[in-house]
Parts: C-alpha cells; structure tokens; sequence
C-alpha cells in the first residue's frame, strides 16, 4: 500500500524541481524541462497527471505573481490570480490528452506539444520543453526541430530510457562545443538600467540622454542601435520631430520600442528612425502580455483600451539590406512567434523587453536563454536590449 502513494509523491514532487532548475534562466539547463513529459507519461492516474503538469508548470512561471505585483504596485493577489489562470490551459491541454494506453501515448504527447505552440492554447504555452532544441542541437535548424519532437514523443514511450540517454549524449556534446551566437557586424543592443521610468518618463530630459546613448553606441563604429521595449515612450509627433532631428547627428538607424495610442486602444511596436531622417513604424507586437497588456474582453462590452495582438502578422522586417526577426518582450517565451519568423529564414533575430517589474525574478534571465537557445538552432546572430 505504501508504495501506491509513494510513486504518484514523488512524481508530484519531482515535477516542480524540473520546472525550478529547467527553467532558472541558464541556457544550458533549458534540457532539464525535458523531464516533464517523463513523469507525466509515468503518471498512473489523470489527478497525477494532472498535478505534474500543474507542478512543473507553476514552477517554470514561478516568477509572475511578484512580477505583477511589482507592475500594478499591489498586493501579491493579482498576481497569484493571474499564475493560476495560466495555468490552466497547460494543465488542461495535458489532462485532456494523458492516456495509459503505451500505444497512443506518444501520438497525444505529439498533439499536446503542438497545441501548447499555438494559439489559443499557445498564447500562454510558456516553459513549452521544445525549447531546449537550440541546446541540444545548434545549427541543426528544422531538422534539429524535428529530432527535438520526435525526442520528446520517445520519452513517453516505452523506450525512453535509450532515448533519455541519446538526448543527454546531444545534451554533453553541445555543453563542450557550445558557443553563443553572434552579434551581427554592425548592430549593437543596448541595455538599460532605468527602471520603471523608461517608457513613463516623457521629459526632453530623458530623450536627449537617449539620443546620447545612440551617439555613444555609432561613435564605436554600430550602423544599427537597439533600444528596449518602450524605450520612446509614447510615439508622439513632437518625440518623432525631435529623433529625426538628432538622426542627422549620428550614422546610425535607430530602432526603439515605443507606444501608438488611439481611440481603440495601443500599439507595442518598434520604430526604426534612419540616418537621412526617415522614421517608419517597424513592427507591431504579435502577442501582448496577456491580462495586463492585452486585454480582448473590452471589446466584448464596448470599451476600449489594451494593447491589440496582431498574431500572425509582420513576422520578418526589412532594415537597411538585412531582414530580421523582431521579437518583443512576452514574444520570446512562447513558441509560435519564432517559428513564424524563421519559416522566412530571416537574416538575424532582434529581441527586446523592458523587464524593470521582474526584478527579484528570473523572467528576463528566461527570456534571454530562450532568445539565445532559438538563435543557435537556426545559426541567427542574436541582438538584445533589454531595461531593468
């Protein structure tokens, strides 16, 4: 009878560390999330099932109750609220599809792991294990893609000890040759440590010390400088007048996150302001932060407001002679938007956030291993600006 309750404890209990270590923030334990789908294939029973997807899920997201409590300036409530219902869908997902029937179960896993990629599902398919496909496999590109499903799908198999053991042999393999990837020649990112300010701050004050900080990154020879999310602020026509009368001053193109605001709502997008005095709207984020960015209930009751998600849109940018992936914030933990991008084989991947609400977490840690894990997959110089 004890060992009835033992097995489904130490199921329950083992599935939370694999979320902890597996998603910590270091690129080379994203492998270690490959442990979920194990322990819910081993799962006798769908309340176990049930309770380790919960487990590694609410681990892996452990950082968003503190985030969004820093964000809204409240309570721990909210955010608490907020980790549960996002959970949901994973925990759904993988209840609604456990089986105990060997035959099928690799075929259900295969199902969960593209639904959790996207949407609906996937709009909050974060710490999703196909992730660790960069580690395991850089350079491989969409056959690495594949090895990494089908990896996955071996795991709740009854084999899954040699497979276990094929992917830590890639997984050792790539830890002794592993390199970062490469900054594009040209580019710089720039990160920033100003806080909840940037974006809210709107004074002359603040743009000029980001116009210097431009003119610092082109004086070391950037032809392309990349600011964080919302760095501009609110995207006005007198903050558009004073960018591209300082773009004379500077050879660099200037590409900043910042806010369009109108009547139905906002935009996260990223300007791009050139050297001859160009300014043009670059990209519009594909996939707000669900809840406290995008918010699609509003218009179910005839409000206004939120930020709109544009999905599928705008997946590949075009900047100077160089196509790129841009990837906001929110974008670069869940799995549709880089997959999106990379099926027009762009030319590097550019990735921005503005994280000052994650300190004390690991959120943006997170992001930047995911970001750094897509990019050596499909071999995309990697260029980052980040704010904390």
């Amino acid at each position: 009878m004890r060992r009835d309750y033992l097995r489904p404890m130490l199921l329950i209990f083992a599935s939370p560390a694999i979320g902890l270590v597996g998603w910590s923030g270091h690129v080379a334990l994203l492998p270690v999330a490959l442990g979920f789908p194990l322990l819910w294939s081993i799962s006798r029973t769908r309340l176990v099932a049930a309770l380790v997807s919960a487990g590694y899920f609410l681990a892996a997201s452990r950082g968003l109750p503190q985030g969004v409590a820093a964000f809204y300036t409240s309570d721990i409530w909210p955010g608490l609220l907020l980790w549960l219902c996002a959970s949901l869908s994973f925990v759904t997902v993988h209840t609604v599809l456990w089986t105990m029937n060997a035959r099928t179960r690799p075929f259900r896993y295969f199902l969960a792991v593209v639904v959790m990629s996207i949407p609906p599902f996937g709009i909050t398919g974060w710490a999703h294990p196909v992730t660790a496909a960069g580690v395991l496999f850089p350079g491989w590109g969409w056959w690495g893609l594949g090895l990494m499903t089908t990896g996955l799908a071996g795991l709740v198999t009854r084999i899954w000890p040699a497979v276990a053991i094929a992917l830590t042999g890639f997984w050792l393999w790539s830890a002794a040759s592993w390199t970062e990837p490469s900054l594009p020649k040209g580019w710089r990112g720039v990160d920033l440590e100003l806080g909840a300010s940037l974006g809210r701050d709107a004074g002359l004050h603040r743009q000029r010390d980001l116009i210097a900080t431009v003119r610092n990154a082109a004086s070391d020879g950037a032809r392309f400088v990349v600011l964080p999310e919302t760095a501009l602020g609110f995207w006005t026509p007198t903050v558009a007048r004073l960018w591209i009368s300082a773009s004379g001053d500077t050879d660099a193109t200037v590409i900043a996150g910042a806010t369009v605001l109108d009547a139905a709502g906002y935009d996260n997008v990223l300007v791009a302001i050139d050297r001859e005095g160009q300014s043009s709207m670059l990209y519009r984020e594909r996939m707000p932060v669900p809840g406290s960015m995008w918010q699609p209930w509003r218009s179910w009751f005839g409000e206004s407001g939120g930020a709109r998600a544009d999905f599928f849109a705008n997946p590949v940018v075009s900047v100077g002679a160089s196509r790129a992936a841009p990837l906001i914030c929110y974008e670069q933990l869940i799995v549709w938007p880089i997959l999106q991008s990379m099926l027009h084989d762009p030319d590097l991947v550019v990735a921005a956030g503005n994280g000052w609400w994650t300190e004390g977490t690991s959120i943006v840690s997170i992001q930047r291993a995911t970001t750094t894990a897509w990019a050596r997959l499909f071999t995309k110089p990697l260029v980052t600006a980040f704010n904390t």
